[in-house]
């Protein structure tokens, strides 16, 4: 067998991505949320994404990343095997989607995507959950709910094999986790006082510089998914700029028209929602359809996110599903519509969405959505409900009015 190829461009390009995907959730993701908080839980959501950080990665490099992206033989189209698992047979080998990058630097940057998208989660259900129970649920999470999937889009699954394109994780990151915190917000219920309590954001100015480290770090999460130093990298990344820009104006238009003020807040989730939008597309469409569906993420992704979730009174704590299930099922769908044959070279050229004539592309992308969507939450639900029996889900009352700092950690913000 020949021995691979290492392109060293490619691997200096995925190892800065691996880094700037890892600034998302350590410490992007965790200003971002302790700053939409109060006070007394600052802390105690910040520390959520760190630690999740140090618990997936050690079930990823022990068997997570083996069964999402190894070949599973008869069950392949399900799941994959234990050939890699604690890095076995990585010493001078390549993966097949990332041939001319080291396997062992393809593991770490597929590890910074299992890290992020938990995470994303643990905003649903901010301010009342026990961090016993986030550490149990979150580990299962991962192994019964993010693995799968993965392997079904990215490794091989049946859901890569029916032709569904996720270039980056709209369906694998965003939507999953989306769907996945709205179930868990639904499980814990509203936090005390919801509804009638002021809980304004403590501290915008953590959300700010945590969303600017989103923003920056998000195009290793994109242009990253290459996975070479090449033309298509840079269209990611111009196409998740160009989407951010636009759905952030269009957010705050919205808002400052019905409001009389444009919120910062309102700016931040706004740009946050054209990164998640364009997430699933972003390889695969050209830079005028970037501005498009960054245009589509403002509007549609600030409906959902003030205007259903106040209709429909469920307590979202931090938007995970208005923005990133929204923006997942939006940026999936819309890949089938602008998805064209003269960006990504994998479709040789060929007719992929219907821009190119083939509307066929957008049923492929909703048979995604619906599968993962559903898989995800039932799931969860049952993953919820395992946990909540074994050691409980939600801190008490008295707790909760106390603040998760103080009561979890025994510290707080002084």
């Amino acid at each position: 067998m020949a021995k691979p190829i290492i392109d060293t461009g490619d691997t200096a390009w995925l190892l800065v991505a691996t880094a700037l995907v890892l600034m998302m959730n350590i410490p992007g993701l965790s200003l971002f949320y302790a700053g939409m908080v109060r006070k007394k839980n600052v802390l105690a959501t910040a520390v959520q994404a760190f630690a999740v950080a140090a618990l997936v990665t050690v079930l990823w490099f022990a068997f997570g990343y083996s069964l999402a992206f190894t070949d599973g033989g008869a069950l392949n189209g399900v799941l994959g095997s234990l050939g890699r698992a604690f890095g076995t047979g990585l010493h001078g080998s390549t993966h097949v989607l990332a041939k001319t990058v080291p396997e062992d630097v393809f593991l770490m940057y597929q590890g910074t995507f299992a890290i992020i998208t938990p995470a994303i989660i643990a905003g649903a259900f901010a301010e009342r959950m026990k961090f016993s129970g986030m550490m149990w649920f979150m580990g299962l999470w991962l192994v019964f709910v993010y693995v799968p999937v993965a392997h079904w889009v990215w490794g091989g699954g049946f859901l890569g094999q029916a032709g569904v394109l996720d270039f980056a994780g709209g369906l694998v990151v965003h939507l999953n986790a989306g769907i996945a915190g709205l179930v868990a917000a639904l499980v814990l219920g509203k936090r005390q006082g919801y509804g009638y309590e002021y809980m304004a954001p403590h501290d915008l100015v953590l959300t700010l510089i945590g969303t600017s480290l989103l923003w920056v770090g998000w195009f290793g999460f994109n242009a990253g998914s290459a996975l070479a130093s090449g033309e298509l990298a840079g269209y990611a990344m111009l196409n998740t700029h160009i989407s951010a820009s636009v759905a952030a104006l269009v957010w705050m238009a919205i808002e400052w028209t019905s409001r009389g003020k444009p919120s910062v807040l309102g700016i931040l989730s706004g740009a946050v929602a054209g990164l998640g939008t364009i997430t699933p597309a972003s390889g695969f469409v050209e830079p005028w359809a970037a501005m498009v569906i960054g245009l589509l993420a403002g509007a549609v992704c600030y409906w959902a996110a003030v205007v259903l979730k106040l209709r429909l009174g469920y307590d979202d704590s931090l938007d995970v599903f208005g923005v990133h299930g929204v923006g997942g099922i939006l940026g999936s769908i819309l890949t089938g519509v602008f998805a064209t044959g003269a960006i990504n070279d994998v479709f040789k050229g060929q007719p992929v969405g219907l821009v190119d004539g083939r509307g066929a592309q957008v049923l492929t992308q909703l048979y995604g959505v619906l599968v993962i969507g559903a898989f995800s939450a039932v799931v969860t639900w049952i993953l919820l409900k395992i946990v909540d029996v074994m050691i409980g889900l939600r801190v008490t009352k008295d707790e909760e009015t106390e603040g998760l700092d103080t009561v979890l950690h025994g510290e707080r913000v002084q």
